[in-house]
């Protein structure tokens, strides 16, 4: 099977399979940048209606690093009782998807999908850290990302969705670079290893809230890659 979209191809690995929808099957949300886990409520709410169990990840995104949240996430997915478990992460929850699968991976774990996650860089958080007074909100943990930027891992199928309505931090801080959705450019979100890649005409917190990503998100879990209009 053979992923992509708007001019990139991306090969699926050997494993690829599909994977119904089921009632054995978790999908682990985790959140991003000064959030909890209550901003999946509606992914939660469609994903249950669909016969998914879910599971929210809500973790100190300021106050701890990015490998001491990593850790957390595995001794989640490890009390999980069950199989596949898909995890999906919006924006920083993403990196820290990432970071707990290079530490070792759960066989259970089936495909990841990342939302408006940097992992090649953010343009944002660099502006915001070289701002003393401003620093301190982006936490621990980006600055040791910025040191370390995302990897993603052999065998396991791993799909970007990224948003191009420019509304947000970018705003603020100029210099993001277009396409973007207002704190995470498109070029931010590209990465050698992705097994799909997909672009939807939205802002970076309307992610969490979108049918339509909604929609994208459970076509990948369910196949490998991402649904597309049309």
């Amino acid at each position: 099977m053979v992923c992509g979209g708007h001019g990139i191809r991306y090969a699926a690995s050997v494993m690829s399979h599909e994977t119904p929808p089921s009632s054995r099957a978790t999908v682990v949300l985790v959140h991003g940048l000064w959030m909890h886990g209550i901003v999946f409520a509606l992914h939660r709410r469609w994903f249950e209606a669909a016969g998914y169990r879910v599971e929210t990840f809500s973790y100190p995104s300021v106050r701890r690093g990015l490998a001491d949240n990593a850790r957390a996430l595995a001794r989640c997915v490890a009390a999980i009782g069950g199989e596949p478990i898909h995890l999906v992460g919006h924006s920083q929850g993403g990196l820290v998807i990432l970071a707990m699968l290079a530490q070792g991976r759960d066989a259970r774990i089936g495909r990841v999908v990342l939302l408006g996650t940097p992992v090649a860089g953010s343009h944002c958080a660099r502006v915001l850290r070289k701002i003393p007074l401003l620093r301190w909100i982006t936490g621990r943990v980006l600055g040791q990302w910025m040191a370390a930027p995302g990897v993603i891992p052999e065998g396991v199928e791993v799909g970007m969705l990224a948003g191009t309505r420019s509304f947000g931090a970018g705003v603020i801080f100029p210099g993001l670079g277009r396409p973007n959705d207002g704190v995470v450019s498109v070029a931010e979100t590209r990465i050698d290893g992705l097994h799909d890649h997909i672009d939807l005409r939205l802002g970076h917190s309307a992610m969490l809230v979108s049918r339509s990503c909604h929609r994208a998100v459970r076509a990948f879990l369910e196949t490998g890659c991402f649904s597309r209009p049309g």
